[in-house]
């Protein structure tokens, strides 16, 4: 059954593909969805119906501004103007996973406690691949709440390589 979501996501997949998608359009999608997930004050604005449209578009113009691509922000720009403010994190998640798929891959999220160069990034790929017997295409997050290493989810799999997991790990076994 398709949802709303995989209905949006398929429609502005077919936009970014005729104005040229880019690993970059997907990174910043992807980032954005995961700031509007971990705010529930900027969630509930971005979906709030009793807020004008345009006030809840100064509110993505403010955080998008110039640092995103201008397909970035009628992305987000149309689906906040749209009412499906509330469902933007699903649409973008759904959209990402569509791309990735069209391409055979997987989206594995990474959470790190600091920014990883495209080395890195790489390297990451390969062993999930290796890993899952996927091809797995890395979207990091940087989260502080990861003290050391990093977890990285790539469907139903969750692989932890924290710091605080292998304490836990440690602990157990003494």
């Amino acid at each position: 059954m398709t949802t709303r979501a995989d209905a949006y996501a398929e429609g502005l997949l077919g936009v970014a593909r005729a104005e040229g998608l880019s690993a970059e359009l997907e990174d910043e999608l992807f980032r954005f969805a995961r700031t509007v997930e971990g705010s529930d004050e900027l969630r509930m604005a971005l979906g709030d119906p009793a807020l004008p449209p345009e006030n809840r578009l100064g509110i993505v113009e403010e955080l998008l501004g110039k640092k995103a691509l201008p397909l970035t922000k009628a992305t987000v720009g149309f689906v906040v103007a749209a009412g499906r403010g509330s469902e933007l994190v699903a649409i973008v998640d759904r959209l990402v996973e569509r791309a990735a798929e069209t391409r055979e891959h997987e989206v594995a999220e990474v959470r790190s406690a600091l920014p990883l160069d495209e080395e890195q990034q790489r390297r990451l790929a390969e062993a999930l691949s290796h890993a899952t017997r996927k091809q797995v295409e890395v979207k990091v997050i940087v989260d502080p709440e990861v003290l050391g290493g990093l977890v990285a989810r790539v469907g139903d799999t969750v692989i932890d390589g924290t710091v605080r997991h292998r304490l836990d790990q440690l602990k157990e076994q003494s």
